[in-house]
């Protein structure tokens, strides 16, 4: 599921509830965590491998990276949600909360009132993302933010149906010939 993608958007200064084109669209369909502790959420993004960019080149870095980091308020919003496609988790954190937006996010959360910190934040973009997460992880995600729970767990059993399958056609066309039909 290599094509999955995730943008962090730390928009120090900037309130989810200011309003604007782009943060009308990130609220209808966003679970908002308002008793977020986003200090550390820059270098938690860092040690994810998260690439800063601008929003003129979120798509650009997109292209090479699974995570972009950009910098900004209502305008860098816009551009992560337009860079955005179905694969991709947005994730903006700003003064009086963080909103998470897009793939495997449950839209119709709302507002959730556990209290999070960066490490959180950084352990559920990583987990929905297929980032790789360092064994020195004390987080935990945050489940309350997520379509599925069993996200992972549902993608383990659907590639091990597939794999089922393969073996099995796989199986069927490494007979022999004569084997194939009942003509004898």
């Amino acid at each position: 599921m290599a094509d999955k993608k995730a943008i962090l958007v730390n928009a120090k200064g900037m309130k989810l509830s200011d309003g604007g084109e782009a943060l009308d669209k990130l609220n209808k369909k966003a679970a908002v965590l308002p008793n977020a502790d986003t200090a550390a959420l820059a270098d938690k993004a860092a040690a994810l491998g998260g690439v800063k960019t601008t929003g003129a080149e979120v798509a650009a870095v997109l292209e090479k990276s699974p995570f972009a980091v950009l910098e900004g308020a209502a305008d860098a919003v816009a551009a992560a949600l337009e860079a955005a496609n179905r694969r991709t988790v947005v994730v903006v954190a700003a003064d009086d909360g963080v909103a998470f937006y897009g793939m495997g996010i449950n839209g119709k959360a709302g507002k959730v009132a556990r209290k999070v910190d960066a490490g959180d934040i950084a352990l559920t973009i990583a987990t929905i993302a297929d980032l790789p997460i360092g064994e020195d992880c004390e987080s935990a995600i945050i489940y309350q933010v997520l379509k599925d729970p069993n996200l992972k767990l549902n993608e383990l059993i659907k590639l091990q149906e597939a794999l089922a399958r393969m073996e099995s056609v796989i199986e069927r066309n490494n007979r022999e010939p004569w084997d194939k039909h009942d003509c004898a």
